[in-house]
């Protein structure tokens, strides 16, 4: 009885075994913090059995523990958000290039690295719009429809922005010297330090809420910040919404600033065929309507349509402008971007 009993024990660990060692695990390293993001990883395993174990960090800190882990690390997807934060990792040798018929005809090739014969190295798969936020009593709406107005002398003492040197601030510049050379930008970046109502501080919230409490009359924002505010129910963020008016800038020129977030299969993947599979899913009209409407973010694939009455309430229906250049181009500039900051004293 006992030698039968033992040899029951030993077969069920060995099933018990078995069965851990055939589970598939898929390890992210994610500066998403958008709890509506879960759905995505769940519906992903149940649909592929694959289970996602995560690492959550700022983009900052993801890749330094790439750098830190080298060889050895665990990472297979890496998620992160700005054009700027992809080109680092990218240049630092972090990502393995991937062929994918299904990425490559689902993301147009300005949301996505230039490709090389090994392949691409990431994707993009969401959008912000970089728009301006006014004080509809103090500020007239033609007065502040291009990103060039931010450094008119006629809205001296009406900017605030937050550090020149965030990654979305750094894109947008980046965006702005793609479109007019450094010189023009370099002189644009000193007309808007001229304009400043206040040094830079805090986050893009932040600017939208002094522009509604007039400690300042013109910011620029992300738009899902813009639509977490109107989509609000909280008494004072209805009242800032009715005060502030949005414009999507440059809607006669080269369109408006698209910030982009995306993803990439870790260079040292254990695990890249399952990578790619994760990474074919963010393209699947299914993960982009999670994108769309649990974060107000718009969807970079072909053909997927967004019903998020926030971002159309904003954007007017829905439909306006974008810029088309490469953002893998507004990356590279970013590094030129920061030197000019320094140049110009912008904080």
């Amino acid at each position: 009885m006992i030698a039968k009993a033992a040899g029951i024990a030993t077969l069920l660990f060995a099933v018990a075994t078995s069965v851990a060692a055939q589970e598939q695990v898929l390890n992210l390293y994610s500066a998403r913090h958008y709890s509506t993001d879960e759905a995505l990883y769940s519906n992903f395993t149940k649909a592929t059995g694959i289970r996602i174990q995560r690492v959550d960090a700022d983009d900052a800190g993801i890749l330094a523990r790439l750098k830190a882990e080298g060889s050895a690390s665990p990472a297979d997807v890496i998620l992160l958000v700005d054009a700027a934060r992809l080109y680092k990792g990218d240049v630092d040798g972090l990502f393995r290039p991937v062929k994918s018929r299904v990425l490559d005809d689902a993301i147009p090739a300005q949301y996505r690295s230039a490709p090389s014969a090994e392949g691409t190295t990431w994707f993009g798969f969401s959008t912000r719009a970089r728009v301006v936020v006014y004080d509809k009593v103090k500020v007239k709406r033609e007065d502040v429809d291009t990103y060039e107005e931010l450094a008119d002398p006629k809205n001296k003492g009406k900017v605030c922005l937050r550090s020149g040197s965030h990654p979305y601030n750094l894109s947008l510049f980046g965006a702005v010297m793609e479109h007019t050379g450094e010189q023009q930008a370099e002189a644009w970046l000193k007309g808007i330090v001229a304009n400043m109502a206040r040094d830079p501080k805090g986050g893009d919230t932040d600017q939208i809420k002094a522009v509604g409490s007039g400690e300042c009359q013109i910011a620029v924002s992300n738009t899902y910040y813009i639509a977490r505010l109107l989509r609000s129910t909280a008494p004072e963020d209805k009242a800032l919404m009715e005060r502030v008016g949005v414009v999507f800038p440059n809607q006669q020129t080269w369109g408006t600033h698209l910030n982009i977030a995306g993803g990439a299969v870790a260079k040292n993947s254990k695990n890249p065929a399952n990578a790619v599979k994760f990474l074919e899913y963010l393209a699947s009209p299914e993960a982009q309507n999670y994108f769309a409407n649990g974060n107000n973010e718009w969807p970079t694939a072909r053909g997927v349509k967004v019903n998020n009455p926030a971002l159309q309430a904003m954007s007017g229906g829905g439909d306006f402008k974008a810029e088309t250049i490469p953002l893998a181009a507004v990356g590279a500039n970013t590094v030129k971007v920061q030197q000019m900051l320094d140049r110009v004293g912008f904080k």
